[in-house]
């Protein structure tokens, strides 16, 4: 049994921090499995890069220095072997407001986005908050797998008012690693097409070691600059709160007009916290990533293995990557939202239910496996307890 060097079975107690994940249950007695915001300490050279900087006592308005453009360089060139430059690089505070602040700049009144759904929930708000127009290319479902519709995407990216992909890549809430096949069918509908794809790939580094990510950029170079990535280290190293994020495309034009809605929108002023653990994350941390991903895949198994001796007609989705299980709820004959809160009510566990994803499977259930294995087998017992 290989050696570990991170204990992520360590229990923080994380109530009375401001934490949005917890300090939001009215109850203190609620377990809550929901938010994408893992229970783990961050890894040793984060947490002592940040508590050097703290102890400084000045806490001024950060800039991002080229150690900190070499840092998201490297990382991304040694992990995916994609190549990023300085200058095609702009830094926002979070995704979301970068993903507003995109559709802002680029497009018109009425503009088409497709987005696979189900499809992480602050997609929807974006969308509509800009004046475009959601165009729904809704996922297969079928062995426990989702897929994506080529035909209904091809027939949606075909309409007059078609401009955006929004790709979530790798998927959420479903769970999916796109394949190189899947993605290059994707590129080809958008080249023929002329769309922009927006690539949120967060949840990238969260994936069974030894698994493949294949970042949309290294697959077709000449359809690079019709390509907008959206990055961060939060989701991997549970670093949400010291807001930091960035977007990277090798279109000049499109830069200059989104680096222009960030001043607009004030979302470009980075914390030197963000900056400081984005570096000590990036330059020093792939052992704790590879520990993490071990562990999360050891919680998604015993997931798996309770609904299978427990409930044998409940399915989970396989999780190809992120620490978010998407649990096939349908045979308990309720919606998501009241299986949430049936489990509330009688068990005191929070967890996400689909129909907040827009899914058209609205019997699914999202449960965050980035905890403590602790944490894990409490809740399965009060699901067994709120459930019978």
């Amino acid at each position: 049994m290989a050696e570990h060097k991170y204990n992520f079975d360590e229990i923080i107690d994380r109530k009375n921090t401001y934490s949005y994940k917890w300090d939001l249950m009215k109850d203190p007695e609620v377990l809550p499995l929901w938010v994408a915001d893992m229970d783990f300490k961050a890894a040793p050279a984060i947490y002592e890069a940040v508590n050097k900087l703290a102890q400084q006592g000045c806490y001024g308005y950060g800039v991002a220095t080229k150690e900190y453009y070499d840092a998201i360089s490297n990382f991304h060139k040694r992990h995916y072997g994609q190549h990023v430059e300085k200058d095609w690089i702009l830094c926002s505070t979070a995704v979301v407001p970068a993903l507003t602040a995109i559709l802002q700049s680029l497009s018109l009144p009425g503009d088409e986005v497709i987005l696979q759904t189900p499809a992480y929930n602050c997609f929807f708000g974006c969308i509509k908050n800009t004046g475009c127009v959601l165009a729904e290319n809704k996922l297969i479902y079928k062995d426990n797998k989702f897929s994506i519709d080529i035909d209904n995407l091809e027939e949606l990216a075909s309409h007059e008012k078609a401009r955006f992909l929004l790709l979530c890549n790798p998927h959420n809430p479903s769970g999916r690693l796109w394949t190189k096949e899947e993605l290059l069918k994707i590129i080809a509908i958008a080249k023929k097409h002329n769309l922009i794809v927006i690539s949120d790939e967060i949840h990238c580094d969260i994936r069974p070691n030894g698994s493949v990510f294949h970042a949309l950029t290294t697959l077709d170079e000449s359809f690079n600059d019709r390509i907008i990535t959206m990055r961060s280290g939060s989701k991997t190293f549970n670093i949400a709160g010291l807001k930091n994020a960035y977007v990277f495309t090798q279109n000049k034009g499109f830069l200059n007009r989104i680096d222009r809605q960030f001043n607009i929108n004030e979302i470009n002023d980075l914390s030197p916290f963000g900056i400081t653990a984005t570096v000590a994350a990036y330059n020093e941390c792939d052992d704790w990533i590879a520990e993490l991903n071990d562990y999360i895949q050891d919680n998604y198994k015993l997931l798996v293995k309770f609904f299978k001796e427990n409930y044998p007609e409940v399915h989970v989705a396989s999780l190809e990557s992120t620490y978010l299980a998407w649990v096939d709820c349908s045979c308990f004959n309720m919606s998501g939202t009241e299986i949430k809160s049936t489990l509330l009510k009688k068990g005191k566990l929070y967890v996400n239910d689909g129909e907040m994803y827009m899914s058209p499977y609205p019997s699914f259930l999202r449960i965050n496996l980035g905890c403590p294995r602790a944490y894990l087998e409490e809740a399965l017992k009060r699901f067994k307890k709120a459930l019978g």
